[in-house]
């Protein structure tokens, strides 16, 4: 019920800051747009100022940042629906509800955390980032969890940012420098910083404060979790340069954080919310009792009806060992040194925690960071426009770190709406242009979006086929048990019975069923994560109970005696033979936005730039290369995609009663690229359509062009 209420809470402030962002058109000058035009007003470079992009380009643009794919017909019909006046502000308004704004945006937290679900509690800690996003928990509450947590990831989910490092104390003093800050301090942990100011010694003192936090392997159930010991593992002088002693470091916060003598206007506003938020919670908390009030009420009148000989109150005694007993809180220690540490990367004061935060958003919606590299402020890197990065950073903290009044902010103004420059332009005029965001950055989509943008345009989601208009047939070779190679005393010999069927009967029944698709040919598939399942795994406490009471010598022998009854296994000989598959060839696709993360190097995302995420600054690649465009051309994705189902939309204009060439080209142009095809781009398109003595394959083929055109991957 508590939970329930925070959550309420969080999402009710979260749509009553966007309603206070709703008096001003989209469109409209925004103060963001003053204080930047005021900022390139002083530039001596000669700048463009570009016009707003028409409605049907701001849907496509903005439905592929907020959600994460292009809008669908449906979606296109219901915009041109609205009033011209009012359609943007509608639209923003919604895509910031979609359910598909959280995984858009858990993508950008996954980048930017290096959220790897391959690593222990990565799964839980990519789960924990989407629920935080969809339920509206601002972002310092959010950072402050990860950075203090400590448990095992199926209960304290955050600590997947320990666990991400290993609980290293130096691997995580530099990624949460880097992270939550923006600032590169890593290279101090050998010598002082050769390009900044940090001292080794200042990161050392930094590092102190993960030094107590210890990662745990169960040797009896496998699971990690961390915990905080008495012992500092943090010591100077470094060991590598060979000190007779090493004493323990005491932590101290290297970066400094100015705090005025009067209040500015951003903290008041975000005092002033967050007691409204106090207020909202206190008023929930006396509706009602809460569990655990119930659950002791419970436990005290069980109690009193039950006695044992003597009167003992044994039920009521059993309830009150049952309190006394917090083996989670035994095991899972903790961190008042991380807590401390939280609420200093938090503090509305810090202005590296802010400012690092916007400009990542602002580089996701703009093409382009006011400070670059988005990860590195320092003195020595001057933000482009200084002034706009702080407004930025001051709102986001009124607004209590919510990331949709930050987006909201953004793409209501100006700079978003900003159309291209024609290739025309001249070079530097228009490098100045972009740079000074007077004209709109050129942006592929990236790799999820891209992903899910062709199953979209495909209409791959669900089944576009009748069942078994696909069919084919393949050969596999597989391996079949025949026995064993030396049957051991008194074992068993190889039968129909411990076999579950003999060789040539296993080889019969896999002619006989139907396989899945080869492998190799399809890079593209996804396995989505179940998120919820990830976040309502319990321990039992009977588990926990064990995990600190099983002993040394039991866990060994007990290890011993499984490894013993493994080798007592005798070795099953086997023969090889190809047998006969057939598959129904009518996939579909799910959502790449909860695949496990990050994907097979050899994978689409991962070919479209997604990082491996395995060191700090690992951005996404952008760069064209000869693989994404084979993997775009012969991919199986995208052949996909450009067949034309029976179960289509598109199917009954193209063939049967009322087919109209013209009506399916429009349709095609309408739902792949956003807008409807020029008379000359019409006229081509017959051309490819007609052209086919199947009109079918001919739209197939000007689907699968349109699809592999520049003008679907970028944005306009």
């Amino acid at each position: 019920m508590v939970r329930t209420a925070m959550i309420s809470r969080y999402m009710i402030c979260s749509i009553a800051v966007l309603l206070l962002a709703m008096s001003l058109p989209v469109g409209a000058v925004t103060q963001l747009d003053k204080v930047l035009a005021g900022e390139n007003s002083k530039s001596k470079l000669k700048l463009v100022k570009t016009g707003r992009i028409d409605d049907l380009a701001f849907l496509r643009r903005l439905t592929v940042d907020l959600i994460g794919r292009i809008p669908s017909q449906a979606e296109i019909k219901a915009y041109q629906a609205w009033s011209p006046k009012e359609r943007r502000q509608k639209l923003v308004d919604k895509l910031l509800q979609h359910p598909r704004f959280a995984d858009r945006w858990t993508v950008f937290f996954a980048d930017m955390l290096r959220i790897r679900t391959n690593t222990s509690g990565g799964s839980q800690w990519l789960a924990y980032v989407n629920r935080s996003i969809r339920n509206g928990v601002p972002y310092d509450v959010m950072a402050r969890e990860m950075i203090s947590a400590n448990g095992k990831a199926n209960q304290s989910p955050a600590v997947g940012f320990i666990l991400g490092d290993d609980a290293d104390a130096m691997a995580l003093a530099g990624a949460t420098a880097q992270v939550f800050m923006g600032i590169r301090i890593s290279c101090a942990q050998c010598h002082d910083h050769p390009f900044d100011d940090w001292k080794q010694r200042e990161f050392y003192n930094f590092a102190a404060y993960f030094g107590k936090t210890t990662r745990v392997q169960s040797r009896f159930t496998n699971s990690v979790y961390t915990t905080e010991s008495n012992k500092m593992s943090v010591l100077w002088p470094p060991e590598r340069k060979k000190p007779k002693t090493r004493t323990p470091v005491m932590p101290k916060f290297p970066f400094a954080i100015d705090k005025p003598m009067v209040t500015p206007p951003h903290v008041a506003r975000l005092r002033a919310l967050r007691e409204a938020q106090a207020r909202a919670k206190a008023s929930v908390a006396d509706s009602g009792d809460s569990i655990d009030s119930l659950l002791d009420s419970a436990d005290t009148s069980i109690g009193k009806k039950k006695k044992g000989p003597g009167g003992i109150d044994i039920e009521g005694d059993a309830i009150a060992q049952r309190k006394k007993l917090n083996v989670t809180s035994d095991l899972y220690r903790p961190s008042e040194l991380r807590e401390q540490l939280s609420k200093m990367i938090t503090d509305p004061y810090n202005r590296y925690f802010s400012q690092s935060f916007v400009n990542r958003v602002w580089a996701q919606l703009l093409g382009r960071g006011i400070v670059i590299p988005l990860d590195d402020f320092s003195e020595y890197n001057t933000p482009s426009h200084p002034k706009t990065l702080s407004y930025l950073a001051n709102e986001f903290v009124a607004t209590g770190y919510d990331l949709r009044a930050l987006i909201k902010m953004i793409v209501t103004s100006e700079s978003y709406q900003r159309s291209h420059l024609p290739v025309s332009a001249d070079k530097k005029v228009a490098k100045a242009s972009r740079e000074a965001f007077t004209a709109a950055n050129e942006r592929r989509m990236i790799s999820e979006v891209l992903y899910d943008s062709i199953v979209t345009a495909g209409h791959l989601s669900r089944k576009k086929w009748p069942a078994g208009a696909n069919v084919k047939t393949y050969k596999e070779r597989i391996r079949i048990p025949v026995g064993r190679e030396t049957p051991a005393k008194g074992s068993t010999p190889a039968t129909s019975t411990n076999l579950g069927g003999n060789g040539d009967a296993a080889m019969a029944a896999m002619k006989k069923g139907s396989g899945a698709a080869p492998s190799g040919y399809d890079l593209e598939k996804t396995i989505e994560i179940d998120f919820d399942k990830q976040l309502n795994q319990k321990d039992t406490e009977a588990e926990l109970r064990m995990l600190k009471q099983k002993t040394d010598e039991q866990l060994q022998a007990e290890r011993m005696a499984a490894m013993a009854a493994r080798n007592r296994q005798d070795r099953m000989k086997y023969i090889y033979k190809t047998v006969e598959r057939t598959f129904d060839d009518n996939p579909s696709y799910s959502s790449s936005m909860r695949m496990a993360t990050p994907a097979n190097p050899a994978h689409f995302l991962r070919v479209f730039g997604q990082p491996a995420r395995a060191r700090l600054g690992d951005f996404r690649e952008d760069t064209p290369s000869m693989r994404q465009q084979l993997m775009i051309l012969n991919g199986k994705l995208t052949h996909e995609a450009s067949r034309v189902g029976p179960l289509e939309p598109v199917h009954r204009l193209i063939s049967g009663k009322g087919a109209s060439v013209d009506r399916a080209i429009e349709f095609v142009y309408l739902e792949i690229l956003t807008r409807k095809p020029s008379a000359v781009e019409l006229a081509e398109g017959r051309e490819i359509v007609s052209g086919d003595s199947k009109p079918k394959e001919g739209l197939a083929d000007l689907r699968w062009a349109l699809l592999n055109s520049h003008e679907f991957r970028f944005l306009p």
